[in-house]
């Protein structure tokens, strides 16, 4: 544990000290490893109303022998971290229920080194695919296949199955007492790759809401290609028969040729649905003047749910993910705002969702994520999109924005 002390001049010159406290947990560069950690407001001497504590452990069975997780609860929100599987969110809990995340046939939190990305043409990521919030990302995302030198890329990236080399837990002690867990991930490749990002959650004690700022650099000496989604995941308790998402957009178009179906309710949720294929819907986000859009999904009886804002310029695309199969198999949906759409990279270039990061340039992320517990939460959140489209309409696009057939 490192106390950093602040010295603060008032009125006549007293001197007067401030603590904030921050706690290295993991660094790779010090061979630095803390195996069991946990502190809360009380043990901080933090005079709060609302108690909050933060507990790093290490779980040892099965495949996920070796994951790390930290668990903050914030006194209304308990979040469960996964510093070894990318800084992911594996789930968010209120009140001793689930609220945010859902039910995967994958049960454990996998470690990355039972993980085969190139497995299965490239699927070997869904084998530890269980988590609220995943990075795609950065070096590539999308579905996997053949880029257009000859590499394969496999699903979604590398991001998520990369343990973070520096996870460290910082808290205020003025009021309102953030909490900031920040974790360093690393895609480094010799001759392909030098991309770092830093991630940051950041929470305030008794607060509904979290956000996530996170900071990309190419610390390579050569301009590179990079691409990011963020692949935010509810089940149950929202989804469910009747459940509806609202999202601030121009236009919508279907993934590919089965998506068509779909595409007049694509606002509307099925119940759990046995052969139930996937169905996936591109999206151009809009925002209010400050640069935010928003997504809202909420149950049938709009009295719970949650939102996601989100800025245009840093993430400029939004993908629906609707996968209503049956509770076994994954009933699921995902609210991804992305760099980039979730075709494989060479359909994307010609799009021009395969940006470039130019050597020691650094790209910021940022999101927040709020729980929604009552109806008037729910109102309020969905006149939000309103307010952002101002009467404007989604236009639906009938055709696919990539052929897919050849």
């Amino acid at each position: 544990m490192i106390i950093k002390n602040v010295l603060a001049t008032v009125a006549l010159l007293t001197p007067v000290y401030a603590l904030s406290a921050e706690f290295v947990l993991t660094d790779s560069a010090t061979n630095t490893y803390v195996d069991h950690w946990k502190t809360s407001a009380q043990e901080l001497g933090i005079n709060t109303t609302t108690p909050f504590s933060i507990e790093k452990k290490r779980l040892n069975t099965g495949k996920q022998s070796g994951v790390d997780i930290i668990t903050i609860d914030n006194g209304e929100l308990e979040l469960t971290l996964v510093p070894t599987r990318g800084m992911g969110i594996y789930q968010v809990r209120k009140e001793g229920k689930r609220i945010l995340g859902w039910d995967s046939p994958v049960k454990e939190i996998v470690n990355p080194a039972f993980i085969d990305l190139e497995s299965r043409n490239g699927l070997g990521w869904l084998d530890g695919f269980n988590e609220m919030l995943v990075r795609c990302g950065y070096e590539w995302t999308g579905h996997p296949g053949v880029d257009d030198n000859g590499q394969l890329l496999s699903l979604h990236g590398r991001v998520q199955n990369t343990p973070a080399s520096l996870v460290k837990v910082e808290i205020d002690d003025e009021a309102p007492h953030t909490i900031t867990v920040t974790g360093v991930v690393a895609e480094s490749t010799f001759k392909k790759s030098n991309l770092s990002t830093e991630t940051r959650l950041n929470i305030i004690p008794g607060e509904n809401s979290f956000s996530i700022n996170d900071t990309l650099t190419n610390k390579a000496d050569y301009d590179d290609e990079y691409q990011i989604i963020y692949h935010s995941n509810f089940g149950k308790p929202i989804l469910e028969k009747g459940a509806k998402v609202h999202s601030a957009a121009s236009e919508i178009s279907p993934f590919n040729d089965y998506a068509k179906g779909g595409l007049k309710s694509w606002q509307t949720y099925l119940g759990p649905t046995k052969d139930f294929d996937e169905m996936v819907f591109n999206l151009k986000p809009i925002s209010d003047p400050e640069g935010n859009s928003l997504a809202v999904l909420h149950n049938k009886d709009a009295n719970s749910g949650v939102s996601m804002r989100f800025k245009t310029d840093q993430l400029p695309v939004l993908t629906i993910w609707k996968n209503t199969d049956t509770l076994k198999q994954g009933y699921v949906t995902g609210i991804e705002p992305g760099t980039s759409y979730a075709y494989n990279t060479k359909y994307q270039r010609p799009l021009g969702l395969v940006p470039t990061i130019k050597a020691g340039e650094q790209k910021h992320f940022d999101l927040e994520y709020t729980v929604l517990t009552s109806a008037e939460d729910v109102s309020q959140a969905v006149d939000n999109v309103a307010k952002i489209m101002k009467k404007q309409k989604v236009q639906l696009k009938s055709e696919p924005l990539v052929d897919l057939s050849h």
